[in-house]
């Protein structure tokens, strides 16, 4: 899906809330060395990335394009255009990739 298509999204988003696009479909994922691990293996509370693809009007620290971080377990999909979205409240992302901040001294990657 190209950038273009996420600016002509049919849809505004409200107050705080922000509209994410996961990084990655739901099922098997790769290890860093390698190693599938299906859908269907138990780990603990794990998080996942997501881009930023419409905020509303009161999102002060994430702006469209960002890649942040959230809870998988609470959220709120929907569907537009056939895409499924991830739709959640600006407080329940726990962190903001720190791409656009390249160049400032003393950079951890993450901003909290």
């Amino acid at each position: 899906m190209s950038e273009n298509t996420h600016d002509k999204l049919p849809i505004r988003m409200l107050h705080d809330r922000v509209l994410v696009r996961t990084d990655s479909p739901e099922g098997e994922r790769r290890s860093g060395g390698g190693i599938l691990i299906p859908a269907t293996a138990a780990v603990g509370r794990r998080l996942a990335w997501a881009e930023v693809v419409a905020v509303g009007q009161n999102v002060r620290t994430v702006e469209t394009g960002d890649r942040v971080l959230y809870d998988p377990e609470d959220r709120a999909e929907v569907e537009v255009r056939g895409v499924a979205y991830v739709l959640m409240r600006e407080r329940d992302l726990h962190a903001v990739a720190a791409d656009r901040f390249e160049g400032s001294k003393d950079t951890t990657g993450l901003y909290l």
